[in-house]
């Protein structure tokens, strides 16, 4: 088994880095990706497990893009992760993000709901801050039961303390990643909350902004969405991938390696899908004459 999207504690998961590198290994998986939320700093340290563990990390990140009325997250599979084009523009991001993180704190002050800066950070564990940060604040301030109650009250859209997003743009997302000799994939399509009928002439177009793969397979998906939008991919001549979209405990229902209806990921989303168009574009994935591939660092 693999899986093509996870996260850690360096953007909304519960395990860190290197906990998730050893509960994939536990798990029995071969392969992972991790994609932390417009950030690839905790891909060294997964490497770094993963090396130690005998398991392969495939260095990732989940870009945040501009989009209405869904949501709209690009995967960055089999990136570089120094490469300075990427890294400026998720230092530009983050940026946006602390921005929107004050005014909710600001929002949250008028109303009598004092926020403690240093209580939040603690929470973020250095990660950086969003709104399930906050919602967990409120729950140890006991201002709401749980973190669902939090989201519904005070942070989900159009409640009172929610403050949308400045995203980046899909051309300026799409070029970061290729930038970084990366695998520019739509994350979880049926998020765009789009209509079957505007779903294809869609991705289509972004397709022609450069698009190259699509997330067929999500643990969000019903089976048959699944089906429908790898025909789709396969139409559209882009490649498929698969994915659990794991945060550990804060998506309980969500298991590593699994995708739609608990389904186990079979290695061949990488071996047959991914891994021919990352050879095409970074010579690390490319087979040498002696026959092995030359991998990234974890593995072997």
């Amino acid at each position: 088994m693999i899986d093509l999207h996870t996260h850690s504690t360096v953007s909304d998961g519960t395990f860190s880095p290197a906990e998730l590198a050893a509960e994939a290994h536990k798990t029995g998986l071969s392969l992972f990706a991790l994609t932390d939320h417009d950030t690839v700093a905790g891909v060294a340290e997964a490497q770094q497990a993963g090396k130690e563990l005998g398991i392969r990390v495939l260095p990732g990140i989940e870009i945040s893009v501009t989009w209405q009325p869904g949501e709209l997250h690009l995967l960055g599979l089999g990136i570089d992760p120094e490469n300075k084009t990427l890294q400026d523009l998720m230092t530009y991001a983050q940026g946006r993000r602390q921005e929107r993180n004050i005014k909710i704190i600001e929002r949250f002050n008028e109303a009598g709901i004092p926020i403690d800066l240093k209580k939040l950070a603690g929470i973020a564990g250095g990660a950086v801050i969003g709104r399930p940060h906050f919602a967990k604040y409120l729950v140890q301030e006991k201002k709401a039961k749980n973190i669902q109650e939090a989201f519904q009250n005070y942070l989900a859209k159009g409640r009172p303390f929610y403050i949308e997003k400045e995203c980046l743009t899909l051309a300026e997302s799409i070029q970061a990643i290729k930038a970084a000799h990366g695998i520019p994939v739509l994350a979880h399509p049926m998020s765009l909350y789009l209509s079957w009928g505007k779903l294809p002439e869609t991705i289509a177009h972004f397709k022609e902004e450069g698009l190259i793969g699509l997330e067929a397979w999500h643990s969000g998906a019903r089976y048959g969405e699944c089906l429908r939008l790898e025909a789709l991919a396969e139409e559209l001549g882009l490649l498929v991938t698969a994915g659990s979209d794991f945060h550990g405990a804060n998506r309980k229902d969500v298991h590593l390696g699994r995708t739609t209806h608990n389904i186990p990921i079979e290695d061949r989303f990488f071996t047959d899908n991914l891994l021919p168009a990352l050879a095409k574009v970074n010579p690390a994935y490319c087979m040498p004459s002696g026959g092995r591939r030359a991998f990234w660092g974890g593995g072997g």
